[in-house]
């Protein structure tokens, strides 16, 4: 990879200067158009070796630009709130909204990287972070994201010049550390993994450009020309306009024989009020040991809620509270998005609220918007909604991998009790603000919407992230079935853990037990 850096380009002081100015003007302007109209938000990857001249050109492109509708986002190692969630957390919520240009000096390419020179993962190890890291810039390009990744090269030679020259000026001595001096002996380590990861990464909707780091002035008029015109051709496109499906969208799945996963469930099912106070009464209970068990605290748990209006959400979720220290939950309800949701990707708002090891995140409808709602009303084209799918079981996934237990109810109910409980709503006074004629409208999709769901649970019920399919049209039974299931998965994701506790404590007991024996007596 980086054989594509043409080596030799110095640019003349004078030549600088002679194209500097033009260079600002054209920045400035399609920064303001791009602020001005909003349409995508612009992601700067600055990377490359130590001391090839990343800080001095992002000090240039603040100069050259409009630093209010700029930011720079640097990552070093993580924190504890970081490390408490999954790795691309942190990048996630730093992502620029549309209108704004976010320059990354460290990003998710420095993490694997560190951890290939350091020995800590192996090569296909490595080869799976970048397949991860092609998917996010995928669907960051998708969503309209410009991506501009550049790598600053320089040969082991020039760098070890490079930090001298650094170190001898009193002006920048202070930019040179012993640990960059020992990182230079790891160059050719660094050559290997980061060439090795930058090829497999070197995307048509993300290309990685390779500098030359030597001449600040040609690496940095470079940069900003590249920028310049990345901007203006996409500034110069028109943009897309998305016309809603046609009523009769085509189906991805077929029933040929009219049976499914919802039509298969018996809604006849119901808990007297007895058994539901006795039951209720257990599982809050188990439900509050597991939440405070010690194997927890490394853990968190994410409860996502969704099924028809009036299916019994919001009374499930309750009951689940109930059980919980209030210090330790909190419920996300998910309506349409705000402005500032709309200005970012689409699992954006998502990634904001994951909770941190040992809490819980409850979700009042989810992620499954775009395979539902959006699918159906025409609020997104179907190509969004198609690719959602995937972009949906690498989001659990990546949660999962990082320890999130990831619980997902559907909660089904039937047309005719829905009818029931909207009437129901109408006629009571503290109830009635849950009725909307959005809802009554919503009732005219309902086979539309039982499709969508058929083809969500088929294709996004992971090994990791399954549907529970809950009858509810009997509130009691629904709600002991979410918290019986809740707690069932718990148990199932905790007791690994307990065993290998248990494991370790009995081997560590046996020498111990060894030598408090007395010796035999001759």
């Amino acid at each position: 990879m980086f054989e594509s850096a043409e080596l030799g380009h110095k640019i003349s002081k004078a030549a600088y200067k002679a194209a500097v100015p033009e260079l600002r003007t054209g920045l400035l302007q399609a920064q303001a158009e791009l602020y001005e109209k909003k349409p995508f938000p612009v992601l700067l990857l600055i990377s490359g070796q130590d001391g090839a001249g990343k800080g001095e050109a992002i000090n240039l492109l603040y100069e050259w630009m409009d630093s209010r509708f700029l930011s720079t986002l640097a990552f070093s190692e993580p924190t504890d709130e970081e490390r408490e969630r999954p790795p691309m957390w942190r990048y996630w919520r730093s992502l620029p909204p549309k209108g704004r240009l976010g320059i990354f000096a460290g990003s998710w390419y420095s993490d694997p990287i560190r951890q290939r020179i350091a020995g800590e993962i192996t090569l296909p190890e490595l080869d799976a972070r970048a397949a991860q890291i092609n998917r996010f810039e995928a669907m960051l390009a998708q969503e309209g994201a410009l991506i501009l990744k550049f790598w600053f090269h320089l040969t082991k030679d020039a760098q070890r010049e490079r930090l001298k020259a650094l170190e001898s000026d009193p002006r920048t001595a202070w930019r040179v550390s012993r640990w960059n001096w020992d990182r230079l002996k790891t160059y050719d380590q660094l050559q290997d993994a980061a060439g090795h990861l930058l090829r497999i990464t070197n995307t048509a909707q993300a290309p990685w450009i390779v500098l030359e780091g030597n001449d600040d002035r040609y690496r940095s008029l470079t940069v900003g020309q590249l920028v310049l015109k990345a901007l203006r051709k996409r500034l110069g496109q028109p943009a897309t306009i998305t016309a809603p499906p046609p009523p009769a969208a085509p189906l991805l799945r077929v029933d040929t024989d009219g049976r499914n996963v919802l039509s298969q469930l018996d809604l006849a099912r119901t808990l007297a009020a007895k058994s539901y106070k006795t039951e209720l009464a257990h599982w809050q209970g188990r439900l509050a040991e597991l939440v405070r068990h010690p194997s927890f605290r490394q853990r968190a748990l994410v409860c996502a809620f969704e099924g028809p209006d009036a299916a019994g959400k919001g009374g499930a979720i309750r009951r689940i509270g109930a059980a919980l220290d209030a210090r330790q939950y909190q419920v996300i309800p998910v309506a349409a998005p705000s402005e500032e949701e709309r200005a970012q990707p689409y699992l954006w708002r998502f990634w904001r609220h994951l909770p941190r090891q040992g809490n819980v995140s409850i979700f009042d409808r989810t992620w499954y918007g775009r395979v539902l709602v959006e699918r159906i009303e025409g609020f997104c084209s179907e190509a969004d909604w198609q690719r959602a799918y995937s972009e949906i079981n690498d989001f659990e996934h990546e949660l999962a991998d990082a320890g999130t237990i990831v619980v997902k109810f559907w909660l089904q109910i039937s047309q005719e009790e829905q009818l029931r409980r909207f009437q129901e709503r109408e006629l009571i006074d503290f109830k009635r603000f849950k009725i909307t004629e959005e809802d009554w409208r919503n009732r005219e999709k309902w086979d539309a919407y039982q499709q969508a769901i058929c083809d969500m649970v088929e294709r996004t019920s992971t090994g990791n992230a399954p549907w529970t399919l809950v009858e509810a049209n009997d509130k009691n039974h629904a709600r002991v079935k979410v918290l019986r299931t809740l707690c069932e998965r718990l148990e199932a994701e905790l007791e690994p853990a307990k065993a290998v506790k248990a494991k370790t404590r009995k081997a560590e007991a046996k020498p111990l037990a060894a030598a408090r024996k007395k010796p035999k007596k001759d």
